[in-house]
């Protein structure tokens, strides 16, 4: 698919999952952004910009180590994302967040004006990754570090077969790319492309767990990369894709109805 046309499946399909986001997702990814920020040793005073910044679950905890005297700047791809960020912003306080919609790719600041570039879980979505890390490396003074992080590989995510199910009744556009950023070194070498330096690779296994049926089905369906086809579903269609995916998940579920389902997560960090 054309560039700019998929910026645009990924920008109203993000729009879609915005305000389901949150409630799928908030506890499965803490462990894989509490290793971005570890990774990304943000100092109080610092000026640091995100991108794709979901619904700025990253975005408060950024803002909350540089604390008053820094600056924050959440960028996304999509609108409501970004409205999200900063309404969830303001309401806890962090007046020193600001927020543009930018894609990722194509962040649209002043080079070298920031100490810290950083993008949880945004990559796997970007048409062409290295662009994403070299417009983050243009966006960090030198010396300054740029980290991501992203899904592993497929086959050490026990949820992945959502995208075949999705797509062999509404094509989503995402499965193609999704898991190409957490091959073995792929990432890193995106950043060495990028000419950065002191390159480092995290690799983390993790059991996303999920309470029960619906809050697993919320965050794959509704509040994931295929809610705009999900969108374009019957509801009979929807039902199908339900069992199916329930079905293909069933070696996870507990006698209580919890599902804890494997995942893994590579963070890549370096300087300019």
């Amino acid at each position: 698919m054309e560039a700019k046309l998929q910026n645009r499946v990924q920008r109203y399909g993000w729009d879609a999952a915005a305000k389901f986001y949150e409630e799928g997702w908030r506890d499965p990814l803490s462990p894989a952004q509490a290793t971005l920020l570890a990774a990304a040793a943000i100092a109080p005073g610092e000026k640091i910009i995100e991108a794709a910044c979901g619904s700025g679950l990253v975005t408060k905890a950024i803002a909350r180590a540089v604390g008053p005297l820094g600056e924050v700047l959440a960028t996304d791809l999509s609108q409501n994302m970004v409205d999200l960020t900063l309404a969830s912003c303001a309401a806890d306080g962090l007046t020193w967040v600001a927020t543009s919609r930018m894609s990722a790719d194509d962040l649209a600041v002043a080079e070298g004006r920031f100490d810290a570039a950083l993008c949880a879980l945004g990559l796997m979505y970007v048409p062409e990754p290295r662009r994403a890390v070299q417009s983050m490396r243009r966006a960090v003074r030198a010396g300054g570090r740029v980290v991501a992080t992203v899904w592993g590989e497929r086959r050490n995510c026990g949820w992945a077969e959502i995208f075949p199910i999705v797509d062999a009744r509404v094509q989503s556009e995402v499965c193609p790319l999704f898991f190409g950023c957490g091959a073995q070194g792929a990432l890193a070498a995106d950043f060495a492309q990028a000419e950065l330096r002191d390159i480092a690779e995290r690799r983390q296994k993790e059991v996303l767990e999920f309470a029960d049926d619906r809050a697993l089905l919320t965050a794959m369906l509704r509040g994931g990369p295929v809610a705009l086809a999900v969108k374009r579903f019957t509801p009979e269609i929807l039902e199908e894709v339900e069992g199916e995916f329930l079905h293909s998940v069933r070696d996870h579920r507990k006698p209580d109805g919890r599902y804890l389902i494997p995942g893994e997560f590579v963070t890549v960090s370096g300087r300019r």
